[in-house]
Order: structure tokens, then sequence, then C-alpha cells
């Protein structure tokens, strides 16, 4: 066997840096190095340098030598770190999918449609698929490649809109054919298991596919429109979630103070924002943070969108009238500790939360308000009483998310003093930063995403305030004497530490009173 020295691989981590061999599809197809975990580095002076996770598979590295005609060198790597490797090697590149639909836009035929292949691998391409699997098989692989937490098929009056939300603002990517309009529509509600025949009315359903060694699921959504049915995935990629308190970017000073909340032996602790702020994020890492063999944690959401182990999680149907109300009374009965309510919509719901905390449980939840003490007001505007939030509210985390700046393009400017002012940043500050734009960031000048927050834990000062007068802005007032930051205020620290921008953070807490 020829020595790998010879390459000069000196350590693991190379491998990410190695130039990998082009045209690999034909040197080693994707389905013999996934199942191999066999990946052709180099090639040189007729010697192919190949990765392998197993150093006794000698057999594998026979395979190779038959496939390819050529001598091979080995090179050992973890299996995990080859896997990834693998995955982002036979990636497709960003302009892939814009040749494949200027192709089949110049080739267009009504191919068949295939069964729904359900489970299948996505960088698994056969040359023999159908175009419409080929084109939402890049659309798919696109959108996750490029950190899409939703991807949106839009029928419009003269064309076909693909747009992908990344970072929570959504970007316009690509026009199919309009022609394929219909059978990538059916295909989608095929792998979905939906109704094909009903485009009247809308209907929900679930895709799970493979990436690599990873599972992706897609929640898919239709509803008919004037031109057509409209259908938004949403990409549930568990590997894109970062779980656990200390990652999802609070302070330190805020950070212990939530802890110690939800270490509560009862109560309510809310998280408010509107829709894709990270409350649910923050409602899992709170109760990874939490979770033991001595602790019966149990939660009622609408959907179950990550599985968490040593929890019991239910998903609320209203087709069989499971709701947040019936599957929460129910399970007061199996006697918990910790109770996640994924929201609460009603007076029931909020009155069965508030008994249980009365009576000896934790109860963590999300409500759709714009800051923390506006969460008090909607509950009292839903019917409760302000003295019974008093007694079992302990604490209101209100949060957002911004864009952080790409750290590829990022550039520096001089601010003026009112772009200061705006975001509570006292000290003088020489520059801030923005990004310019690059191919890294698909020149958003963005790239990630990190949390603002605002907590007011409930002290007797608030209790007694929220009992006098359930007004919000008199709420904040009180928290504000005692020390509560505001969303914006937390966001001008960000932009201050040249994490995100100043026109980010305004964006997103323009709607919140100060």
């Amino acid at each position: 066997m020829i020595e790998q020295e010879n390459f000069g691989i000196q350590t693991v981590g190379q491998l990410f840096d190695y130039p990998f061999v082009k045209n690999k599809e034909q040197i080693l197809p994707y389905e013999f190095a996934k199942a191999h975990q066999a990946l052709p580095l180099e090639e040189r002076d007729g010697v192919l340098l190949v990765a392998i996770s197993d150093p006794l598979a000698l057999e594998v590295l026979e395979e190779v030598r038959l496939l390819t005609g050529k001598e091979v060198a080995d090179v050992i790597a973890p299996a995990e770190l080859l896997e990834t490797a693998i995955e982002q090697c036979y990636h497709q590149s960003e302009a892939a999918t814009t040749q494949l639909f200027d192709s089949l836009r110049e080739n267009a035929s009504e191919g068949p449609l295939e069964d729904d292949g359900d489970g299948y691998d996505l960088l698994g391409q056969k040359s023999s698929d159908s175009p419409v699997v080929r084109m939402l098989n890049a659309i798919l692989l696109e959108a996750i490649q490029q950190g899409a937490s939703d991807i949106h098929f839009e029928p419009l009056e003269v064309t076909f809109s693909v747009r992908y939300r990344i970072d929570g603002v959504l970007q316009k990517r690509h026009s199919p054919p309009k022609e394929y309009q219909a059978q990538l529509l059916t295909r989608i509600k095929v792998m979905a298991r939906l109704d094909i025949a009903e485009q009247r009315l809308p209907q929900d359903g679930r895709i799970k596919l493979n990436l690599g060694g990873r599972q992706i699921d897609f929640r898919v959504s239709t509803i008919p429109v004037v031109y057509g049915e409209r259908i938004v995935l949403r990409i549930l990629d568990k590997s894109n979630v970062l779980l656990g308190l200390d990652k999802i970017g609070m302070r330190a000073a805020l950070l212990e103070k939530f802890k110690n909340l939800i270490k509560m032996s009862e109560g309510i602790v809310l998280v408010t924002g509107p829709t894709g702020s990270g409350k649910t994020t923050t409602l899992y890492s709170g109760l990874a943070e939490i979770n033991s063999s001595h602790t019966n944690i149990m939660t009622v959401e609408d959907p179950v969108e990550y599985k968490l182990q040593g929890m019991a999680q239910i998903g609320v149907n209203p087709k069989i009238n499971l709701t947040f109300s019936t599957g929460l009374r129910h399970i007061l009965r199996q006697d918990p500790d910790v109770i996640m309510i994924g929201e609460i919509r009603d007076r029931e719901t909020a009155e069965i939360a508030i008994q249980a905390a009365l009576t000896g449980h934790l109860v963590l939840s999300t409500l759709h308000t714009n800051d923390a003490p506006s969460a008090l007001t909607r509950l009292v505007d839903m019917g409760i009483e302000p003295y019974l939030l008093s007694s079992s509210v302990i604490g209101v985390l209100g949060q957002r998310l911004v864009r952080q700046i790409c750290p590829k393009c990022k550039t520096s400017y001089e601010p003026t003093k009112a772009e200061l002012e705006n975001l509570g940043i006292k000290e003088s500050v020489d520059s801030l930063y923005k990004g310019a734009g690059c191919p890294d960031c698909y020149n958003t000048g963005y790239k990630g995403r990190l949390g603002i927050y605002e907590l007011m834990p409930m002290s007797s000062s608030l209790k007694r305030r929220l009992v006098d007068t359930a007004d919000s802005a008199s709420l904040q007032q009180a928290a504000l004497e005692e020390g509560m930051q505001l969303l914006r205020q937390d966001g001008g620290y960000l932009v201050a530490q040249g994490l995100t921008t100043s026109a980010e953070v305004l964006r997103v807490t323009r709607s919140c009173e100060e």
C-alpha cells in the first residue's frame, strides 16, 4: 500500500481544506461514498488519495481501485467528520439550481410524476429522475444549504416564484418555468400525502427526507389563491437548532436571572414576541436546562417541531378535539413537575395554566405580544383577573431576533449622534459596523441571527402595580425603575459590539413603545 505521507497530510483537520477531486460523481458515485464512508481527496501521479473511516476496510479501497482504475492511498478520518465532508463535497453549487431551471425551460416536457419518494436522500440524484423531481430536489437542497427556514412556492399571473426566508427575511431566488407549476405543486402534495384532487381547501402535511446522514423534516401548508395553489414549506432541521441557554445569546446578568426563574418550583414564566422570534427555541433551551431524571416535564405543542429526550410531548390535534386546554387538563393528572404550553391562545387555556401554577407546578408558555409588560395586559384582556396573575406569574421574557453582520464583508463607518441616541448608546463610540454584501451572504450583508431580550421578573412592587392597573405603559415604567433593560437597549449593546447594525435593531423593535 502506498504511504499517505507522500501526499503531505498532517492532520485530520486539513480534510475540509483539501482540494477535492473534480467531477467526483464520475469517480465515486454519492451512493458508494455514503455507504462505504469513502471520499476521494486528490489525485497525484496516477495515485488517488481516499479518506476512509475504517482502517481495516481494505475491501473498500480495492473496490475504489477497480472502479477508478487507479492506484489508491488512504488516510483515516473520524466517521462524523468524514460524513460531514461527504455531504459538503457532493452539495450542488449555488448556480446549479439556476442552470437546471434554464435547461428545463429550453427542454420543457410533461414528464410523468414518480412515487412519493418519502425518506429518500436529496444528495442521491439520479439522471433518470424526471425534470419535476430534479427541479424540486434542487430547490430543497439549495434552501437547506443557504440556511432557509421556509420555502414559498407562489403562483402569479404570468410567472411562478420561489422565495426563501433566510434569517427572517424573504428573498426571491428562482422563477421556474410556468408550465411546470402544476406538476411541481402536485409533486409536493404527493410527497406530503395530501389530497391532490382537492385544490379548493387549505391542507397541511409533512415530508421527511434525508440529507447525507441527517433527517430533514418539512411542514407543508397549501392554500388556494387566484392563480393556483400557494405552498409554503417550513424546514425543520435539528442540526441547525442550538438548544441550551448558553447558546441563545443572552447576556450573563440576564441569563442568571432567567435561570433562577425557570428553576422555581411553581409559577408561570412567559416568553413573548412575534411569530419567528425564537420563543420556542428559548423554551426548549430552558427545558433542557432543568431536565433531569428527578423531574417530570410534559409539553403541549402545535405542532411538536423537535423531539426532546426525557420529556413527554403532546401534539395538538383539533380534528379529534385535542386542544391546548384539553391536553393541559389531562396533563395535570399525569403528576407533572414542569408543564410547557406551546402558546396561550384563549381564556380557558390561561385559566388552567394559572390553576396549575397555583397548585405547585412550574408552567412555561408563550404569548404573541410586542414586549414583556404587554403580556400581562393581554391576559387581562382575555378575562383573567389581575390578582390571579400577580399570584401566579413570576417573570416575563420579551425577545426578538436580529440579523448578524456577515464577518466576511464587515466594514466600519462613523455613526451620527442621533443614531446612537436612538439605540440608547450613551458612551462615546467612534465607529459602528455594517455588511457591504458578498457572495458568502448572498449580497445581503448579514449572515446568521442573534437574540435580543428584555426580562421582567415580577417583584412585589410590580405585582401591586398590576393589581392597581393593568396598563402596559405603567407596568413598563415600574419595571424600568427596577432596572429592566428594553429590547432596543439590549440591541444597542450588540450594535456597539459590532455584531449587528442599528438599522436591524430599529427594524425589529419599531413596534415596541418606549
